[in-house]
Order: C-alpha cells, then structure tokens, then sequence
C-alpha cells in the first residue's frame, strides 16, 4: 500500500493519502473529517448509503474543500480495497462486511474523534455514562470558564472539534462527552482521556453491542488506556462504576463517595477535600431539577478539582445560577390552558425517563417509546405505573409498553394510548389532561424509525405545542 503506513505521524500532512469516509451522515463529524483531510492533501473518497437529497446540508457543507469522489446511495468495494485510510462513521458496527474488505486489503480504520484525540494538543477531559454525559459534560465546560480556564466543549455534544485543532493551545482544558460507538473505535488505538469522568452505567445500546459485557467493554475504553498520571472520576453510588478497574488516581463522587479522595454529596452541598481542609460548594444556585443533576454537578466539580483547577464556591455559585441546561432535556417549552409542556426529548433510556418522572409533584401525562434497543423495559413500565396518569405510547416499542403496563396496572388507573404520530401522542395527553398536569415528552428510547434524531423528535414537540397554543390562545409561559 502507498503511501507509508505511519500515515498517523503525517497529520497535518496527509499528501497522497487514499482516504475513504464511510458515512457523510448529518451531524458534521462526517463533514469535519473530509474538510480536515482534503485540506492536508488526501485524496478522499466519500461512500454514504444515504441520497443526495437526504445529504443535501452537508454536501453544501463540502463545496469549498470537495473531496475526490463522492458515492451515495450504495457502498462499492473498490473504496474500501483501494483505500490506505478508512474513517468510519461511529453508527458503522464493527462488523460491516465493507470494514472487514477493507481491513483484508490492509487499510487502517479511523474515525472523526479518533483523529481529533491523535491531534490534539491539551489535556482533555472525556465524559461517558448511561445517562448524564451531556449534561454533566456542559456543566465541567461551564465550570472551567466560570475558572478562567480557557476550554472547549465537544465530541458526542454539538459539532465537530476537527475544525478547531488549530486553535486550540496546549494550557487549554477541551471536554469530551464519549459515546460507547466512539470509545469503542478509540479502544482499537489505545487511547484514553487525561481525566476520564463516569456518570453511572446502566443496559443501554444492546442492539448494537449484543451482550451487556460488550457494552460495558465499550464504556471501559474510557479508563482503559489511562496511565499513572492520569485520573479516573467515578460514581460511588453505582455499584458497578465503583468496581471498575482503573490504572491512574481515582476521584469519587456521590452520597457514598469520601470527602478525602473526591466529592460528598450531602443535600443542596458538596464536600470537596483539598490541601487546605474540606471545601463546601453549594448546588442549591442550580436551577437543574432533580437528584440526578445534582449528582452530575458533583461529578463535574469532581472532574475540574481532579484536571487541577482550584475549586472556588464563588465562582461555582454564579457559574451554577447561569447553567440553564440543555435543549430537549427536561426543557420547559410553555403552559397552555394550565397545562406545561416540558420537552425531554434527549431522555433516550429508561433511566433517564425514570429520573424525570422523579422531579415532578403534579400529575404527568407522558409521551414515552420510540426504537427498540433491546433493553428490558419492564423497570420502566413499573415507574410509569406507579407515577404517571397516562401514557402515550408510542415509536417501535409501543405495543410491548402497552403490554408491560396493562400487566402493572391490571385495575385500568393508568389511561393509555397507542399514538399513530407524535402529534396523535400529543393530541390525546392534551385531550385527556386537566389543569395543572405536566405534559412530558421523555421517550426513554431513540428516536431512530420516526424521526432522524432526538433533536427533531423534540423540535417537533414543540411545534405541536405552537401549534396547540395558536389554537388555544395566547403562551402563558416560557
């Protein structure tokens, strides 16, 4: 093959290299990874099984740096059998007959954050977890600005950091929120985040990694690569985090965790040891609801202390006070006729739906399903039973959430609904629902088969609402 196979000591110069991205998709990393080759001279095919109307955004996205050739529509062999590169598109299993042709003729396999872990220049902190990565993620980047700490957020949150290696300086701080997808491609070249943070591990993506082990093998990329000097930071209540094995300094936090090597939470406050005594951060200026946020904000402290950035109550409080959360997560979209819509459409396991059911003191009429990721939902339906006032159900899952919840509920408390459509589901909860009920979209599934993300699963929830207000007068909230 040519040209030399040490092409990973050749970034930026990549002059000649025969690269083939699988996988364009439309959430940039695809885009960033050819931009940022073609402009280091390789010669780059793109492959996607998707059609140019469905590409339209990021093939205009490639105008300005066109790559060699572009194939839609279809896979062809020859640009996996003639390629030295291959930058794999995270939701591409291992397994794809094409990476095995590829691997065959001696091509190495990559990927968008593979590439930009290799080339970056400063610490990085990487974030994963069955729940609370995006959060706990933006709260670690909040926390290192509100510092003075020059950082940069990305990864598996928000676009591409490909396009800003260059600016970034080695006394910076970038933060890195981990799918189990993309630590799964970091583990085949070793590499593992200066501070790794745990959120907690639950049975996630099974439909992807087949067994519950390979999931977990995939999250353990996270601490597995790690050396000495590096630092692991991980969730003392979870009973499996706690025991994983890690090589550097571990850093603890939670109600179980010890003030001397991480954070306590005890209520609204936080016990951090330092050199200089015990040091108490209030969470109470957070307006994030729920006990699952308080311990993201735990851990998030936890992972700025463990990069070594002086852990000050005055700048956490203000800093806390002005985090407003992320989009589609338990995000308050308006009131209708006393009504409150709350998009959670980011919930995309059953442990992130029962965490939101936790918040509420009201009735809720919840909108729940979407694809099935072979997860044991039966925990799920137990919640909603002994929480929610109706259910729509509704994506691939439905019929066995009705199943589920018509063995929980047998006495028929619980209103149920089969939804043909979000907006059916959405109809039916605002029909059925009276004031002072919480109308929640927290689907505890992806939302693959009726929507191409959970970002438009959630925009459309909210022009359901637009469209319910329009009808029913004008917002009474926001």
């Amino acid at each position: 093959m040519s040209p030399s196979s040490d092409w990973l000591q050749k970034i930026p110069d990549c002059r000649g290299l025969r690269v083939t991205v699988m996988g364009l998709g439309t959430f940039g990393g695809g885009v960033a990874a050819t931009r940022f080759l073609v402009e280091r001279g390789a010669v780059v095919t793109v492959t996607d099984l998707r059609s140019a109307n469905d590409l339209a955004d990021s093939l205009a996205q490639l105008q300005a740096t066109p790559p060699a050739r572009v194939h839609l529509g279809e896979h062809r062999e020859n640009d996996f059998t003639e390629a030295d590169v291959v930058v794999v598109s995270p939701a591409v299993p291992p397994d794809n007959r094409f990476l095995q042709i590829a691997t065959a003729a001696g091509a190495r396999l990559t990927s968008e954050i593979n590439l930009f872990c290799q080339g970056c220049p400063a610490r990085i902190i990487g974030v994963t977890g069955s729940n609370g990565k995006s959060t706990t993620a933006s709260l670690i980047h909040c926390l290192l600005q509100a510092a003075g700490v020059r950082s940069w957020l990305g990864g598996n949150i928000g676009e591409s950091m490909l396009p800003r290696l260059g600016e970034i300086a080695p006394d910076d701080l970038v933060v890195l929120e981990l799918s189990s997808f993309q630590l799964e491609q970091l583990d085949a070249i070793g590499w593992s985040p200066d501070v790794a943070v745990v959120t907690n591990f639950a049975p996630n993506h099974l439909d992807r990694h087949g067994t519950l082990a390979a999931y977990e093998k995939a999250k353990q990329t996270i601490l597995r690569w790690q050396q000495l000097g590096d630092v692991a930071v991980l969730n003392a209540d979870d009973a499996v985090v706690r025991e994983w094995p890690a090589k550097g300094r571990v850093v603890h936090f939670g109600e179980s965790a010890e003030v001397e090597v991480g954070v306590q939470i005890r209520g609204e406050e936080l016990y951090l040891g330092t050199d200089a005594g015990t040091r108490v951060v209030s969470a109470s200026a957070s307006s994030l609801p729920g006990d699952h946020n308080r311990s993201n904000i735990a851990a998030a402290v936890a992972a700025i202390h463990a990069a070594g950035v002086s852990v000050r109550p005055e700048s956490i409080g203000p800093a806390l006070q002005e985090f407003r959360g992320l989009p589609h997560r338990l995000e308050i979209v308006g009131a209708i006729a006393g009504r409150l819509f709350v998009n959670d459409s980011k919930a995309t396991t059953p442990e992130a739906t029962q965490a939101a059911l936790e918040v509420f003191r009201r009735p809720v009429m919840l909108i729940v399903g979407g694809a099935d990721k072979g997860v044991d939902l039966g925990p799920l339906a137990a919640a909603i039973a002994s929480r929610v006032k109706g259910a729509a159900l509704i994506g691939a899952v439905a019929g066995e959430l009705d199943r589920l919840l018509a063995d929980c509920n047998p006495e028929g408390a619980l209103q149920r609904h089969v939804a043909g459509s979000l907006e059916d589901a959405v109809s039916w909860a605002f029909r059925i629902s009276d004031e002072g009920d919480v109308i929640l979209l927290s689907p505890g599934c992806s939302s693959f088969g009726w929507f191409r993300s959970y970002v438009e699963r959630g925009r459309q929830f909210v022009q359901l609402f637009d469209r319910l207000r329009s009808d029913a007068g004008p917002r009474e909230g926001g």
